[in-house]
C-alpha cells in the first residue's frame, strides 16, 4: 500500500503529534476516543460535527453515544490536516484513501471511496471540549472559553 501524501505539518506540537497517524480504533460513549497509532489519543468531550462528501452528522457525547458506520470508517484513514481554530476549536481532516473493503481508493479514483472526512470540535464556554495526548502526558488542549493550552502551558 503506497504511503499518503500529506501537506507538511506546521511547527505547532498538535499537527506534527497528528498529521500522518493512522487511526487504529474509534469509541464512544460519553466522550469520542479516536486512537491513533503511536499511541497518541484524539478525545472529544461535547458537541462535534463529521462532515463527508455528501454528509454532515452532529454528534453529542453528553448524551452517551454509540459510533456509526462513518465514524468507525475512520479506523485505517490517516490525519491529513490538524489545526485549533482561532476560537479555539479542533479541525481534524482524514485521508479518502480507505474504502469499507479495505482496497484504499479515493473520492475520483472510480472504486467507490468517499473521499476525506472532517471532524470539528468548536469550543466551549464553560467545558474543556477537546484534548489530545499520549502515556506521556496532554499534547494540546481546549479548555473553556476558547483558550488552548499546549505542553509548555499550564492545564488548569
Amino acid at each position: 500500500m503506497q504511503k499518503t501524501q500529506h501537506a507538511a505539518p506546521s511547527g505547532s506540537p498538535l499537527a506534527v503529534a497528528l498529521v500522518g497517524r493512522r487511526v487504529t480504533a474509534v469509541s464512544g460513549g460519553d466522550r469520542l476516543d479516536l486512537t491513533l497509532d503511536g499511541p497518541v489519543t484524539v478525545r472529544v468531550t461535547h458537541d462535534f460535527r463529521f462532515a463527508g462528501r455528501a454528509e454532515v452528522a452532529h454528534f453529542y457525547p453528553a448524551l452517551t453515544f454509540r459510533p456509526t458506520g462513518p465514524l468507525l470508517g475512520l479506523v485505517g484513514r490517516e490525519v491529513d490536516s490538524a489545526r485549533v481554530t482561532p476560537a479555539g476549536g479542533l479541525e481534524l481532516s482524514f485521508t479518502g484513501d480507505r474504502t469499507d473493503d479495505g482496497t484504499g481508493g479515493g473520492a475520483d479514483d472510480g472504486r467507490g471511496g468517499d473521499g476525506g472526512r472532517t471532524l470539528s470540535v468548536p469550543p466551549h464556554a464553560l467545558i474543556a471540549p477537546w484534548r489530545v495526548f499520549t502515556p506521556d502526558g496532554t499534547i494540546c488542549a481546549g479548555l473553556p472559553g476558547g483558550e488552548v493550552a499546549g505542553p509548555e502551558e499550564p492545564l488548569g
